[in-house]
């Protein structure tokens, strides 16, 4: 059963389950997930703890075996078992899913696992975990719905702060949970409970936006210009190498051109995509810009990344960020006609 990190709090008041799956990219809220399901398990007496890390030679009988062995002190024990790779392999999966016929309320466990890809939240292991336990998907939170998450962990905190403050607050951070946290919590130390000022927060916050290459093709297949030009200037002064902000680019943009040359034979969208390899959340956000693209626009974009990574080589004169700045510009604005 799916549970929304933020229904979290609430349904541990009300007790807890034999088994929590906790999966996703956002460290913060899967890190504050697992702590609160072990606050409440030490509790109500779950006072044993065992931690597993499935790296490779794990041996999966250790999960079983420790869900039923308790120790001499204690009838109830928390396990928490780690998959940092995602990928349990053909025994693991064939464990996990022995595991779910196995459960029992003297045990409590935690499975915690990264970000997963469609497929291998269709796999059997999974759907096994998911039909019995409690899954928590630890989702990063979209930077449009940043300023609302923000305010309601100043809430928390007994503070708040007006929409343009937010917005200003979610920006410095640029989408990065840990840094909005610390910045937060700073805010708490620095001020007292109530209402806090722009000026307040301008002057309590440092620049703390974690730019990456991702998040700049994300704002260009978005067609947010101006999030564009605000990352590439953040990647140029960290030294980011021009290499690697061009492949991020590429990759997007030759993804955009076989989903447009495909929709142009067949109109099929859902099959333009699969075709191209595109899922998860890079999915919604290419099928959201092919919209604004043609084959035409794809391919003298693809064209001028040529001419960049040209320039990277010193085959051709020009100034490498410029360039990417134009580039990306170009794609955020294209209009098909």
């Amino acid at each position: 059963m799916k549970l929304p990190v933020e229904d979290l709090p609430r349904h541990l008041a009300s007790g807890l389950k034999p088994l929590y799956v906790i999966h996703g990219d956002a460290l913060l809220l899967s890190i504050e997930s697992g702590d609160a399901i072990r606050a409440a398990a030490r509790a109500t007496g779950y006072t044993e703890r065992e931690v597993l890390t499935a790296e490779p030679g794990f041996k999966w009988a250790e999960l079983r075996n420790s869900a039923q062995s308790l120790s001499l002190f204690s009838a109830r024990k928390l396990v928490e078992l780690r998959i940092p790779s995602g990928k349990p392999g053909i025994e693991g999966a064939q464990a996990l899913q022995d595991y779910c016929g196995q459960l029992n309320t003297d045990t409590v466990t935690i499975i915690t696992l990264p970000r997963l890809d469609k497929a291998a939240q269709d796999s059997k292991w999974f759907t096994a975990l998911a039909a019995q336990g409690m899954v928590i998907a630890a989702e990063e939170i979209a930077l449009n719905a940043l300023p609302a998450w923000i305010a309601g962990r100043l809430k928390r905190q007994g503070q708040s702060a007006d929409a343009d403050t937010l917005a200003f607050l979610a920006e410095r951070v640029e989408g990065n949970l840990l840094a909005a946290y610390q910045e937060i919590q700073k805010l708490a130390l620095l001020f007292p409970a109530g209402h806090l000022s722009f000026e307040q927060v301008k002057d309590a916050v440092m620049d703390v936006a974690r730019y990456d290459v991702f998040k700049l093709s994300e704002a260009m297949l978005a067609g947010d210009a101006a999030r564009y030009a605000r990352i590439l200037d953040g990647l140029r002064a960290e030294g980011e190498a021009t290499v690697l902000v061009l492949w991020a680019l590429t990759e997007d943009i030759r993804a955009l051109a076989k989903v447009s040359h495909a929709m142009q034979r067949s109109g099929n969208l859902a099959a333009a995509l699969r075709d191209a390899r595109v899922w998860g959340v890079r999915q919604k956000l290419v099928e959201r810009a092919v919209r604004r693209f043609s084959p035409a626009i794809a391919e003298r974009a693809l064209r001028q990344a040529a001419n960049v990574d040209k320039v990277i080589k010193g085959l051709r004169q020009g100034d490498v960020w410029d360039e990417l700045l134009q580039l990306g510009i170009r794609c955020a604005r294209a209009k098909a006609a």
